[in-house]
C-alpha cells in the first residue's frame, strides 16, 4: 500500500532554493526561544501567540500545521543551524521524499 504526503507546501521550489529540502516547525514542540528567529530572520518568524512559523519565499507566515517551506539555498548553513540548535527540537530539515536530513529530535 502506497500512502500519500498530505503535509501542506506553501510553495514550489524556486531558483536559489536547496533542491530537495524543505523546511517546518512543529509547533505543539515548540518552546519559543527564538534562536531559529535570529539565526535565520527570513525563514522563521514569530506569530503574535509566541510561537515560531516557517515563512515563504514571498515572507509571507505559514500558520497551517505542517507546512513546510523550501530551504533557501544561500541559508541552508542557517537553517541548519537553527534546526540543531532549537531546545524545542521542533525544526525538521526534510529530504523531497519525507525524510529527516536534520533536526527534530534526535535518537
Amino acid at each position: 500500500m502506497v500512502t500519500e504526503d498530505r503535509s501542506p507546501v506553501a510553495t514550489p521550489m524556486k531558483p536559489g532554493d536547496s533542491p530537495g529540502l524543505r523546511v517546518r516547525i512543529d509547533q505543539d514542540s515548540c518552546t519559543g526561544d527564538g534562536l531559529c528567529v535570529q539565526y535565520a530572520p527570513s525563514v522563521f518568524e514569530f506569530d503574535i501567540d509566541g510561537l515560531a512559523y516557517v515563512k515563504d519565499t514571498g515572507g509571507e507566515l505559514q500558520t497551517d500545521p505542517g507546512t513546510h517551506v523550501p530551504v533557501p539555498l544561500p541559508l541552508l548553513t542557517e537553517v541548519r543551524d537553527a534546526a540543531e540548535q532549537c531546545p524545542g527540537t521542533c525544526i525538521y530539515i526534510e529530504r523531497a521524499d519525507g525524510t529527516l536530513e536534520a533536526g527534530g529530535p534526535q535518537e
